[in-house]
C-alpha cells in the first residue's frame, strides 16, 4: 500500500462527507504535538482548501518526531470553508488578508516560534519521516536550506506510468540544475531554512509565484542549500499545475522545450534573475 493511501479518504472530499472520528484523531494528535517552545515551526498556507487541508494535516500529524515542534496555518483569506476545517482541527491559525503565496508565507514567518521552518502546501501529502529529516539536515554547520522533491497525486483520466515516467526525467533536470542553480529547484511545499537568517531576508510579496526560490536565492550567499533526494521528503501534491497546461503531453513538451532553451545556463552560476512583468503584482 502507498503511504499516502489513508489520507485520500478526505483529500478532494468536502468537509461535510469527512468522517468525525477522522477530525478527532486529527485535533487529538495535533494538540499532544504542539508545543509552545517549538524546535521547528511547521507552517501550512491556504487560500480556498477546504476539501484538501485536513488531508495535509493529518499526514503532518503521522510524522516521527523526537523534538518540540509547532504546527500552525496561514489563511490566505479563504471564502470557502477552510476556516471552519482549521477550527474543527483545533489548529493553531492566523487570517492573512493579502492574497498571495509571498504574503501568506511572510505571515507565516513573522508568526513562527522555532529555530526552523519548514513550508507546507495546504494541497500537499507528507510521508513521516518528512519534518525529521529536514531538520537533521538543517542543524548540520553551514547548511542554510534544505528542498526535496514531489510527485503527483494521479487523477482518473491520467496513466500512472505516464505520470511517473514524467517525474523521473523531470527529477533528472532538477538534479543538473541544482548543481550550478538549485535555487530553481525550490518549491515552497518542500523547503525549509533557518528562521533568524529568513526575518533578515523575507519573502518577496511583490511577485505572483517564485517567492520561495527567491528566499533560496538569498540565502545561498550565506551557506549551502542542500538537495535532499531521499524518498523521506518526497511529498505527493495535487496536479493543478499539470492540469494547467491541458494535458500531461503538453506538460512534456512545454518543460522538454523550456528545458532545451536553457540547457547552457544550467551550468553557469547566477547572484540574481530579471523579473518577468507577468509575474509582478502591479
Amino acid at each position: 500500500m502507498i503511504w499516502y493511501s489513508k489520507y485520500l479518504q478526505v483529500y478532494n472530499k468536502t468537509f461535510q462527507a469527512t468522517s468525525t472520528s477522522i477530525i478527532e484523531e486529527v485535533r487529538g494528535k495535533l494538540s499532544e504535538m504542539n508545543s509552545d517552545s517549538p524546535l521547528v515551526s511547521v507552517v501550512i498556507i491556504a487560500h480556498n482548501e477546504e476539501t484538501r487541508i485536513l488531508a495535509c494535516i493529518w499526514s503532518l500529524c503521522d510524522n516521527l518526531i523526537d523534538f518540540p515542534i509547532e504546527i500552525m496555518a496561514i489563511n490566505n483569506n479563504s471564502t470557502d470553508r477552510t476556516v471552519d476545517v482549521l477550527n474543527q482541527t483545533g489548529i493553531r491559525w492566523i487570517n492573512e488578508e493579502k492574497k498571495g503565496p509571498g504574503h501568506a508565507r511572510q505571515c507565516g514567518l513573522n508568526h513562527a516560534r522555532g529555530k526552523y521552518y519548514l513550508c507546507i502546501d495546504a494541497d500537499t501529502l507528507y510521508p513521516p519521516h518528512y519534518i525529521k529529516t529536514h531538520v537533521k539536515e538543517l542543524m548540520k554547520p553551514g547548511i542554510v536550506c534544505t528542498f526535496g522533491l514531489w510527485s503527483f497525486i494521479p487523477s482518473e483520466n491520467q496513466s500512472p506510468t505516464a505520470l511517473r515516467l514524467y517525474e523521473f526525467l523531470r527529477d533528472i533536470h532538477l538534479r543538473i540544475q541544482s548543481i550550478k542553480r538549485p535555487e530553481l529547484c525550490v518549491r515552497g511545499m518542500n523547503f525549509g531554512f533557518s528562521i533568524d537568517m529568513a526575518k533578515q531576508i523575507g519573502f518577496r510579496t511583490d511577485i505572483k509565484r517564485g517567492e520561495d526560490g527567491s528566499l533560496a536565492l538569498s540565502l545561498k550567499e550565506y551557506g549551502k542549500l542542500r538537495f535532499l533526494t531521499t524518498r523521506k521528503v518526497r511529498v505527493f501534491t495535487s496536479n493543478s499545475t499539470l492540469n494547467a497546461d491541458g494535458s500531461l503531453s503538453n506538460s512534456y513538451k512545454i518543460r522538454i522545450l523550456k528545458a532545451i532553451k536553457n540547457f547552457t545556463g544550467l551550468f553557469k552560476s547566477k547572484s540574481s534573475y530579471k523579473d518577468d512583468e507577468s509575474n509582478l503584482i502591479k
